[in-house]
């Protein structure tokens, strides 16, 4: 019975160590993106490197309208609603790096994540850009 134990424990250490080589990196802390007072959009600028992503934080009400435009050379985004496993209501790389009148299907906090595709995934050159959030009623 050892035995077997054993060679389960170290065919799930294979598993996970293949997995790990695998899977993206993970995301650094997510941000929040606050409006100023007063204002209805926001602005933020980073970069990421590789298979990482950036996710970005905004409370919305459902049925308000988002606009979100990436200024960059080689990242995409996507518009993930609250409590989304991954699935997104917009992606830009199948849309285009502008979303304008995205309606917000519910309350919550969004998830504008920005990532990288393809050979640049590859690369470990920084990826820079820019987001800028807008809310609409």
């Amino acid at each position: 019975m050892k035995g077997i134990f054993a060679r389960a424990m170290l065919i799930g250490a294979a598993l996970v160590a293949v997995l790990a080589g695998t899977a993206p990196a993970l995301a650094q802390a997510s941000q929040v993106i606050a409006f100023a007072k007063g204002n209805d959009n926001a602005s933020v600028k980073g970069a990421i490197v590789g298979d990482t992503y950036k996710d970005y934080l905004i409370s919305a009400r459902g049925g308000q309208k988002m606009g979100v435009s990436l200024i960059t050379k080689a990242a995409y985004f996507n518009i993930m609603p609250p409590g989304s496993t991954g699935e997104a209501i917009y992606n830009s790389s199948i849309d285009g790096n502008d979303a304008t009148g995205v309606v917000l299907p519910r309350t919550g906090q969004y998830r504008i994540r920005v990532y990288t595709m393809g050979a640049v995934t590859r690369t470990k050159r920084p990826v820079p850009f820019q987001v800028s959030v807008s809310i609409m009623n």
